[in-house]
Parts: C-alpha cells; sequence; structure tokens
C-alpha cells in the first residue's frame, strides 16, 4: 500500500510527499532553532537533510521497482514532489513574515523559486539513482 490511496495517481502521490518534505523541514527546523550551539543546530539540519533523503530515494525505488515506471518518469515524480515541499515552505516563510507585518518581493519571488531550486537538481539527482535501479526481469 503506498503512502496515499491507490486512486490518487501520481500527482496526488507527488503532493503527499512534498508535505511530507514540508513536516521535516518544519519539525527539524523547530529542533534546529531550539538547540544549543551551532554545533547542535547544525546536526538538526543533517538529520533532516538525512530524513529528506531517505523519502526522496524511497519514492523513486517505489516508482520504479513496484510501478515499474521509466527513469525518466520516476525523476519527474521525485522532482514534482520536491517542487511541492519547496514551495510548501516558501509559503510558510512568507506567511511567517506577513505575520510579522510585511511581505516583500524577495518572499513572493521565493514562491516561484524554491520550486524551481529544488525540482532542477532533483530531476537530474533522482534520474541518476533511477536508472540504478532496474526492476527485475526488466532491462530499462
Amino acid at each position: 500500500m503506498s503512502i496515499v490511496s491507490r486512486g490518487t495517481g501520481w500527482i496526488g502521490t507527488a503532493v503527499a510527499i512534498g508535505a511530507a518534505y514540508y513536516v521535516i523541514g518544519f519539525v527539524f527546523g523547530a529542533l534546529a532553532g531550539n538547540a544549543v550551539g551551532t554545533a547542535g543546530r547544525n546536526r538538526w539540519r543533517l538529520a533532516a537533510w538525512a530524513v529528506s533523503g531517505i523519502v526522496f530515494v524511497a519514492q523513486i525505488a517505489y516508482d520504479r521497482l513496484r510501478l515499474r515506471h521509466t527513469p525518466a518518469a520516476a525523476s519527474l515524480h521525485a522532482a514534482a514532489a520536491a517542487a511541492v515541499g519547496g514551495f510548501l515552505l516558501a509559503l510558510a516563510a512568507t506567511i511567517h513574515k506577513a505575520g510579522e507585518g510585511g511581505v516583500d518581493s524577495r518572499y513572493l519571488f521565493a514562491l516561484v523559486a524554491w520550486p524551481m531550486i529544488v525540482a532542477v537538481p532533483g530531476f537530474a539527482a533522482a534520474l541518476i539513482v533511477s536508472m540504478v535501479m532496474r526492476p527485475s526481469g526488466s532491462s530499462r
């Protein structure tokens, strides 16, 4: 059984995994913010990267090995999830800033930039990872 119900398709899965990236970023960011010292903050940030990396590779593995998608399709799905996570984090930052008295153009730019900043290299990394993963009995 996947993270979301079978009827949602890859877009629903990308949104659910993107939301998971947001939760990971939010929770680990809060833990990093409450850490004592720079070393503690850096450990929490590295932990967030590690957990996100596990989710990223798990999504690619599920797409390639279970659903038997092509490397390009699996990479697109993983990049879309990363873009959703980037957008949600940018949206949260924008809402937070608005609550403090005002949003300048940098925050609005981030709503477009952050998804692109994570999706483009995410697609490239996912393509490399997904080309290594081959469904059994497949030459794709």
